[in-house]
């Protein structure tokens, strides 16, 4: 394949697939748009160095596993020197979304999931992946995707009910 048509192929992906990228970034790291964008950054900068060996089909998978696994090695540097979230702090990432059809709520409890717990439920509820699909981008096996799911969609309820018990209360 020429050069020339290599880049025409890469921007084509690049324009049908960037948004669905940034999207996912916003919502695994809780609407922190600066992340977000490093994190859609790394992914698209890895698929065009590996675009040779890539079937256009499969990029986009392809393209999530990299966002997803950049995101989890982010948490892990950042467990080492967790930041302090604020609601100072979280408001302008907030404000930063283009999307705001979510509620600030869910935000916050997305925010408070393990990393993994945030990535499952973003592929699988935001992203409407099929579980096969998660766990190729999650290098697990389906049983833990659904393991996984389970466990964060009840971690969800419990912090979204401790939300409804502070307010009501």
């Amino acid at each position: 394949m020429r050069g020339g048509d290599r880049e025409a192929e890469f921007r084509e992906y690049l324009l049908a697939d960037r948004t669905r990228l940034m999207r996912t970034a916003l919502l695994l790291t809780a609407g922190d748009v600066h992340t977000a964008e490093d994190l859609v950054q790394t992914a698209c900068t890895r698929v065009y160095v590996h675009w040779h060996r890539i079937k256009h089909e499969g990029a986009g998978p392809y393209a999530h596993r990299i966002l997803v696994n950049a995101f989890l090695d982010e948490r892990r540097r950042a467990g080492r020197h967790p930041e302090v979230v604020t609601a100072e702090t979280l408001e302008p990432r907030l404000t930063d979304v283009p999307d705001q059809t979510d509620t600030l709520a869910i935000r916050d409890a997305l925010l408070d999931l393990a990393p993994r717990q945030r990535a499952v439920l973003v592929l699988r509820y935001f992203q409407d992946l099929d579980v096969a699909t998660c766990a190729r981008i999650l290098e697990c096996t389906e049983g833990t995707v659904k393991s996984q799911t389970a466990k964060a969609l009840k971690r969800l309820k419990d912090l979204m009910s401790e939300e409804t018990d502070r307010k009501t209360g």
